[in-house]
C-alpha cells in the first residue's frame, strides 16, 4: 500500500514501486471544487525530472499530462494514469482530515462543568445578599476599589444573556484605569462569550457569521481607535441586527446582490476620555466614570506594592475568577417579568428620560435574572413560557446601584467638568473662602491652563459660575453660584426612587 508522506507540509512525498512524487508547497483547503497541486515526478534513483502544475479534478490536464510522463520518463501509460488517480485519492482524503481539524481548532470553547464546578456556582447563586457577596468576590479576583462601579458593570456584563442587553461606556482622564478595569471585570467572563477588539475596519461587523455575535460582549479597548464601527455598533444595539447589501460575483461570473446579516442582541463595553464625542453612543450606554480620588490612587499604589513584594494571594485571585465564570456558564436565558413596573418613575431632572428609563427598567431585569436561582419558576396560562418575577428587594437594589448614573444623567455639564466643580468645591470649602482665581486653582489643583479654560467656560455658560470685581483691586476672580446643587440634584433622585419603592410597598399591602 502506497502511504502519502505529509511530514514536510511544503512538500508531500508520494512514492510507489515504479514512480516517486513530490506536492511542492501542500495543498490549499479554500476550493474544494478543485485540487490544483505543483508536481515534481522522477523514477526510483533517476535523475530525469519531470515538473508540471495541474488540477487533478480537471480530466483533459490529467490526460494529456499522463501522456507525457509516459514519453518523457519512458513508462507505461497505465502505469502513470493508475499513480496519478492514486495520489488524487490520497491527497483528496488527506485535505478533508485537514479540514476536519481546522473545523475543530476554530470551534469555540465551550468548557464543561464538572459535578463540584456546577454545585459550587449554584450554591454561590442561591445564597443570601448575592449582590454583596459577588461585589466581595470581584474585589478578590483582583479588581481594586470602584466598589459600585466594578459591581454594575459586572451586571451589566450579565445581562448579555437576556433578550435585552446593556451597554456602558467607561469614562476618565488618561491613565487612570479605565481600561484596566474594563479588562479586569471582562476576566469574570467566560472566554466563550465574549469578543475583545482593538481596532476594526469599517465593514468587518458585517462579516461575522449570522448568529456568531450573539449574546456575546464585545469589549472595545478604545473607542477613539473604532470610530469607523460606531454606527454599526450602534444600530446592533437598538435594532439587535445590522443588515449589509453588496454585490457578488458567483462562479458563473453573474454579479448579484446578497444580503450580509448579524444578529445580536449584544452587550458592548468601551472606554474613551472624549465624551462629548460620543454623545450618539453614549445615549445607549450606562456612563460609568472612573474614580480619580487620590483615596483610589492610593489603593492601586498599595496593590501594586503588594503584588512586587510578592504578599497577593494569587491562587485567591484566581480561584475567585474561576467562580464568577461558573456562575455565568450555568446563568440560563429565562423571561424576567417586574410586576412592579408602572409603579417605577424616573425624577423630572434626567435627561432623555425615555432611554434612560428603559435602562433603568432593564437594569432591574438584569438584577432579577441574576438571581435566578433564588425564584420560583412561573409558567405563563396561555403560552406555558416560563419566567421568574421580580422582587421589592430587586427594586431597591438596583436603585442603591444606579443613583450615581442617574445624578450624571441628570448633570448640564459633562462628567469632566462636574469633576472639577466638586473638586474645586472641596478645596474652597477647605480654604473657608467663596471666591478663586485661575492662577490660585491651576497651583493648588494642578490643572492645566488650556483645560481650566474650558472648564471655567463651561461652568460659566450653565450658569454654575460668576465673575466677581474685587473691591480693592478692581481685578476679577471667581464665584461659586450654589455650593450645594449637586447635594440637592442627589437628594431630589434619591427622593423620587424612594417614593417608588414606598408605593409599590403601599400598593402590595391592599
Amino acid at each position: 500500500m502506497n502511504n502519502l508522506d505529509t511530514t514536510n507540509p511544503n512538500n508531500y512525498n508520494y512514492t510507489t514501486k515504479h514512480l516517486e512524487l513530490h506536492i511542492l508547497g501542500g495543498i490549499k483547503l479554500n476550493k474544494l471544487e478543485s485540487l490544483r497541486i505543483t508536481l515534481s515526478i522522477q523514477k526510483p534513483n533517476a535523475h530525469n525530472i519531470l515538473r508540471h502544475s495541474l488540477d487533478l479534478y480537471n480530466d483533459n490536464q490529467v490526460e494529456k499530462f499522463t501522456r507525457t510522463i509516459a514519453e518523457r520518463l519512458e513508462i507505461g501509460t497505465s502505469v502513470a494514469r493508475k499513480t496519478l488517480q492514486e495520489l488524487t485519492h490520497e491527497l483528496e482524503n488527506y485535505r478533508f482530515l485537514l479540514l476536519e481539524q481546522q473545523n475543530e481548532t476554530n470551534k469555540p470553547f465551550t468548557k464543561e462543568l464538572n459535578a463540584t464546578e456546577i454545585k459550587s456556582a449554584e450554591t454561590f447563586l442561591r445564597s443570601k445578599d448575592l449582590l454583596s457577596k459577588t461585589n466581595t468576590l470581584i474585589g478578590k479576583s483582583g479588581v481594586i476599589g470602584e466598589i459600585n462601579n466594578r459591581l454594575l458593570m459586572y451586571l451589566i456584563f450579565t445581562s448579555r444573556k437576556t433578550n435585552n442587553p446593556l451597554h456602558c461606556i467607561s469614562l476618565g482622564s488618561s491613565g487612570v484605569g479605565k481600561t484596566h478595569l474594563q479588562s479586569k471585570v471582562a476576566e469574570l467572563i467566560p472566554e466563550e462569550d465574549k469578543v475583545e477588539i482593538t481596532v476594526l475596519s469599517a465593514n468587518a461587523f458585517y462579516y461575522f457569521n449570522r448568529t456568531e455575535l450573539q449574546h456575546k460582549l464585545i469589549l472595545i479597548e478604545d473607542l477613539d481607535g473604532a470610530e469607523s464601527v460606531l454606527y454599526p455598533l450602534r444600530e446592533l444595539q437598538s435594532k439587535k441586527r445590522i443588515t449589509k447589501t453588496v454585490v457578488h460575483k458567483d462562479t458563473k461570473g453573474t454579479t448579484r446582490t446578497i444580503h450580509l446579516t448579524v444578529e445580536g442582541p449584544v452587550s458592548v463595553a468601551g472606554c474613551t476620555t472624549q465624551e462629548s464625542i460620543y454623545e450618539d453612543n453614549s445615549n445607549r450606554n450606562f456612563l460609568l466614570y472612573i474614580d480619580e480620588s487620590t483615596e483610589q490612587d492610593n489603593r492601586i499604589m498599595n496593590y501594586q506594592r503588594l503584588i512586587s513584594a510578592g504578599k497577593i494571594n494569587i491562587q485567591e485571585q484566581i480561584e475567585a475568577t474561576q467562580l464568577l465564570q461558573n456562575v455565568q456558564r450555568i446563568l440560563k436565558p429565562i423571561k424576567v417579568i417586574n410586576p412592579y413596573a408602572e409603579y417605577l418613575e424616573l425624577p423630572q431632572s434626567v435627561f432623555k428620560p425615555r432611554r434612560t428609563n428603559s435602562h433603568y427598567l432593564q437594569f432591574i431585569e438584569a438584577i432579577t435574572f441574576y438571581k435566578q436561582y433564588q425564584r420560583e419558576k412561573q409558567y405563563d396560562k396561555e403560552t406555558g413560557e416560563e419566567f421568574i418575577e421580580t422582587t421589592i428587594e430587586d427594586i431597591q437594589e438596583a436603585n442603591e446601584l444606579i443613583t450615581e448614573v442617574l445624578l450624571r444623567k441628570s448633570d448640564t455639564i459633562n462628567g469632566a467638568t462636574r469633576n472639577y466643580l466638586e473638586s474645586l468645591k472641596a478645596y474652597l470649602k477647605e480654604q473657608n473662602q467663596t471666591t478663586f482665581t485661575n492662577a490660585e486653582i491651576r497651583r493648588n489643583l494642578r490643572v492645566k491652563e488650556s483645560t481650566l479654560r474650558n472648564y471655567h467656560n463651561q461652568l460659566l455658560a450653565e450658569d454654575y459660575i460668576k465673575r466677581v470685581k474685587k473691591s480693592k483691586t478692581k481685578s476679577y476672580c471667581f464665584e461659586v453660584i450654589d455650593i450645594n446643587e449637586y447635594k440637592e440634584l442627589k437628594e431630589q433622585i434619591d427622593t423620587a426612587l424612594e417614593h417608588c419603592v414606598t408605593e409599590i410597598t403601599s400598593q402590595t399591602r391592599k
